[in-house]
């Protein structure tokens, strides 16, 4: 039977902070009005989206679970991973996978007949046809099947060990490194359930939209007379959007960065810096493509009013206030070198050819080093690494002054299995069996057994011994609560890879294949935790056993894992001279561009190292920015104890503010601006002009937008990017800026190819 739910009160969006009551950390809503259901949830966009009654008769773990979730998931995850080492890859989305999965399950439940059938040696019993495909068993199979959209980070190390180094790394450590680095992230979510998902102030604003997009493909909503429904008001925009998105992909790549000022200006270096929407301060850049104003920054018609306002406030800090002041007084030879760029250089303002300081042992020639020359940045690339350093110092401070007494009573309410939650999702959930702590116990004490054999055994093929092994399960252990707190309230995704690679470069340099293994054990673990609380919370919200939801995750983390693992293992050694771009046929696909980033980041991290890259004199200063990080919550905090009367203190979220700065590269300016100019026109007109209308269906037209890309995407590279059958060639197909002056430098003397000497 359809889940429905009762019609709710439009309320203010956003969310504010008061004082707080024991587990609820202090979030309230402004503008809050009483609804007429008892313990419903604290958030609007939950009670406007999220049902809040259940039908428990509903088959979770049916065969068609069983059949379309593993099947799916083995084709995206072989799809994605031979698609990281081919130029033109096959990438399905996750809502391409949704309805897909659903026309599969329905067509399933109206063929197969209703036979109930043994399994030979056991007493358990199943029908080849339980009912009606239901929002449950959706939900289900496509997280199976999702798992194999996920990135595989140690992927990198096995890839870097076999066509990059040219060394030999066997098929067990192999497996070892796969399956603990993915494993050992669900155990550790465990330990953080009761407050990262039973908690109803902890919503994940990305979640949301999925239980809507479920419910528009499952609920029988009749159609109000005049208006449309919610699902026909979805396949409107996706049909919108599929139609116009072909324009950007196939005849007119030009409009996915408009930079005006380098069209006015076009032999001026200062105005390209200041105008480029790639590689540039991206003045005056717009994109016109749904994927730009997402695809990076966020879904601004999704996130909180109050966490875009920060975005910005941290966005327009790192682009139009420190770097235009630090490159003016050109702090670190900043003019030598582009402005904005993720490269490294030498001092002469070239490529950085780390190969000429390494030896064949892959570690530092000390003689050839100083012979050679220092590593350098662009001074974008160097104040954006100071945020993001800010960022991870200023998440414990605002999560100790903010939730730190609020996140102790939770703890010891977990420990004795008390919930003083009225929340009515909890409620609900209370009918199902949790999952034991002992399970999550289980799988991080197992995998760390096995990390440690694998070290053991095998760590000098990848460089990591026991203790490092160790180190890298301590960071994110430490950071998955503040950032997974910051994530589930506002949103926002911060990773901790960058400071694992400086932490692992100052205690054990000199060892390139280090520096990819150490922070893709910390970094995936972090991960994967709080992908699998966000899941947990879609559960939740959709009213799924956690035990299902529990088997489908690890079941579905571990066949996707051993896909991709099986499909990398056969691409690196069938493929001849995969990777290698000079031994490679003209036009080949096997080009591996993602792998080239993992050469260059493990030599120049693993081999140089940041002890000498951050020595005192060069770039040490940038260290200063994990102080402020820590400082800048407490101020803060003091001001709304100060003027408790203004609630607005309270939204200033420093960690936010940080870290939405701390992703300018690989993310462009353009992209920012883009995702601006969206979220202005719904935060600023929509919602003023339609509120209610908005309210309603906000999520339906998020989704079928997502979903109308996303199938135009698919179209596009089935129908003509394998085949490379190109567009009509005209200037509007060029993916460019026309910006080609915005990478110059502008010190004297330097000299740069299509550059103006000064």
């Amino acid at each position: 039977m359809p889940i429905k739910t009762e019609e709710k009160p439009i309320l203010n969006r956003d969310i504010d902070v008061g004082p707080c009551k024991d587990g609820d950390f202090g979030l309230r809503e402004s503008g809050t009005k009483p609804t007429d259901i008892p313990g419903d949830s604290p958030i609007e966009e939950v009670r406007n989206a999220v049902p809040v009654t259940d039908d428990s008769t509903l088959p979770v773990l049916t065969i068609r679970t069983w059949v379309l979730g593993p099947l799916m998931c083995a084709i995206t995850s072989f799809m994605y991973q031979i698609s990281t080492y081919r130029r033109s890859g096959m990438w399905v989305s996750e809502s391409c996978a949704q309805i897909l999965l659903l026309v599969l399950g329905r067509l399933m439940a109206s063929t197969l007949p209703a036979k109930m059938l043994g399994i030979p040696g056991t007493n358990w019993k199943f029908s080849l046809n339980p009912g009606p495909f239901n929002i449950k068993e959706h939900v289900l199979v496509v997280i199976l099947s999702t798992t194999g959209f996920e990135s595989v980070q140690m992927m990198g190390t096995i890839e870097a060990v076999k066509v990059v180094y040219y060394k030999n790394i066997s098929v067990w450590a192999s497996i070892l490194l796969i399956m603990t680095s993915q494993m050992i992230g669900y155990g550790f979510a465990g330990v953080f359930r009761r407050i990262l998902v039973d908690n109803p102030y902890m919503w994940y604003p990305y979640i949301v939209p999925k239980v809507s997009f479920y419910r528009a493909l499952h609920d029988k909503e009749p159609r109000p007379r005049g208006r449309l429904s919610g699902f026909q008001i979805l396949m409107i925009c996706a049909v919108s959007v599929f139609a116009y998105s072909i324009v950007p992909a196939y005849f007119m790549q030009t409009i996915l960065v408009l930079s005006f000022l380098c069209w006015i200006w076009k032999d001026s270096v200062t105005v390209h810096q200041l105008g480029a929407g790639f590689y540039g301060l991206g003045i005056g850049s717009l994109a016109l493509d749904w994927d730009s104003a997402t695809a990076w920054v966020g879904n601004p018609l999704i996130l909180p009013r109050f966490t875009i306002v920060n975005i910005l406030v941290g966005f327009v800090a790192l682009m139009y206030v420190c770097i235009p002041v630090a490159y003016q007084m050109n702090l670190f030879d900043a003019k030598r070198f582009p402005i904005l760029n993720s490269g490294s250089f030498d001092y002469s303002g070239n490529e950085y050819d780390v190969t000429r300081v390494l030896g064949e042992e892959l570690e530092l020639n000390e003689q050839a080093y100083r012979e050679y020359s220092k590593l350098y940045m662009s001074i974008g690339f160097v104040i954006q690494m100071g945020f993001g350093f800010a960022a991870l110092t200023g998440a414990f401070t605002y999560f100790l002054l903010f939730h730190g007494r609020e996140t102790w009573q939770q703890l010891r309410q977990s420990m004795k299995n008390e919930s003083k939650s009225g929340d009515i999702h909890n409620e609900l959930m209370k009918k199902y069996d949790p999952v034991p702590r002992w399970w999550f116990y289980t799988i991080i004490v197992s995998m760390a057994i096995l990390g440690i054999v694998n070290c053991q055994l095998f760590g000098q093929e990848f460089q990591l011994p026991t203790w490092a092994f160790l180190l890298s399960l301590a960071i994110p252990s430490i950071f998955i609560l503040p950032l997974g707190m910051i994530e589930a309230t506002n949103g926002t995704y911060l990773g901790i890879g960058g400071v694992a690679v400086l932490l692992i470069g100052h205690i054990y340099p000199g060892r390139p294949l280090t520096s990819i293994s150490f922070p893709a054990y910390a970094q995936s673990t972090k991960m994967h935790a709080i992908t699998f609380l966000a899941e947990f919370k879609l559960g939740h919200y959709m009213k799924i056993p956690p035990k299902s939801m529990f088997l489908v995750q690890i079941f579905g983390s571990l066949l996707s894992s051993s896909v991709k693992l099986g499909t990398a293992w056969w691409a690196l050694t069938s493929v001849e001279n995969i990777c290698d771009r000079d031994k490679l046929p003209k036009g080949s696909m096997w080009t591996c561009p993602g792998i080239q980033n993992t050469l260059t980041s493990s030599m120049v991290w693993g081999g140089i190292g940041p002890a000498r890259i951050f020595s005192p004199g060069a770039y040490g200063r940038v260290y200063y920015f994990l102080l402020v990080g820590a400082a800048a919550p407490l101020v803060v905090w003091l001001a709304a104890r100060a003027f408790p009367g203004k609630k607005w203190i309270r939204l200033i979220n420093f960690p936010v503010i940080f870290m939405s700065a701390s992703f300018v590269l690989p993310a462009q300016p353009v992209h920012y601006w883009t995702f601006f100019a969206v979220a202005a026109m719904y935060h600023l007109v929509a919602r003023r002009v339609a509120k209610g209308w908005w309210a309603r269906h906000v999520y339906d037209v998020s989704n079928g937008l997502d979903l109308g890309f996303a199938f135009c995407g698919v179209l596009v590279t089935v129908c003509f990017g394998f085949s490379e059958i190109l567009g009509p060639a005209w200037w509007g197909r060029d993916f460019d800026s026309f910006c080609p002056l915005s990478e110059c430098p502008t010190a004297p003397g330097v000299v740069q190819e299509n550059c103006p000497v000064f």
